[in-house]
């Protein structure tokens, strides 16, 4: 199976347990949550053994995530959370505060990236999405996190698909340019 993340995933190197149900009831499994992020996991088995399509994702701290499998090879296994992007407070759990942070910058970095090339400034996109230019500032910057209606209204206003603003490329390391003053939808 391909490997399709809807979010930029932080490295973890956390125990947890990944359950399901087998022929003789519910089997429970050790693994290492190698990498995480408010979408999905990928985790490292001490055995190969063959997941059904659904399964339960226990969490050190006794935090469940139901996953549905989206892809194995052989000890590896990338799970997506079943009911779509985790809360800030199960973020919270799943990931340290530095890896809190990587991630903000890296959403940050892409309304960014999806805002110049629409030519709006923060001005603008601040105006029509009800928030101060700081705000979107903070935001593009790491600073702060945006909420996931604001992040959505932002994905419709930007003509991009919300998964965009959260995956694809990393850009934390470009600068911001001079936005545009004239822009429009």
């Amino acid at each position: 199976m391909s490997e399709m993340r809807a979010a930029t995933r932080q490295s973890t190197a956390r125990t947890g347990i990944i359950e399901f149900d087998g022929a003789r009831g519910v089997v429970s499994i050790p693994c290492t949550i190698a990498d995480v992020s408010g979408t999905g996991a990928r985790l490292k088995l001490d055995w190969s053994l063959v997941f059904p399509k659904q399964a339960t994702l226990i969490f050190a701290d006794g935090l469940r995530k139901a996953c549905r499998i989206a892809w194995q090879k052989r000890r590896l296994l990338g799970v997506a959370f079943a009911d779509g992007v985790a809360s800030a407070e199960e973020q919270a759990l799943m990931m340290t505060e530095e890896e809190q942070a990587l991630h903000r910058r890296h959403i940050g970095a892409q309304v960014r990236g999806a805002r110049e090339a629409r030519g709006y400034t923060e001005t603008q996109i601040a105006n029509l999405v009800g928030v101060s230019p700081e705000f979107i500032s903070r935001a593009e910057s790491g600073e702060i996190s945006i909420p996931l209606h604001q992040l959505t209204h932002m994905a419709d206003l930007l003509l991009v698909d919300l998964d965009s603003l959260v995956a694809g490329p990393a850009s934390i390391a470009s600068s911001p340019t001079e936005p545009h003053a004239d822009a429009s939808a």
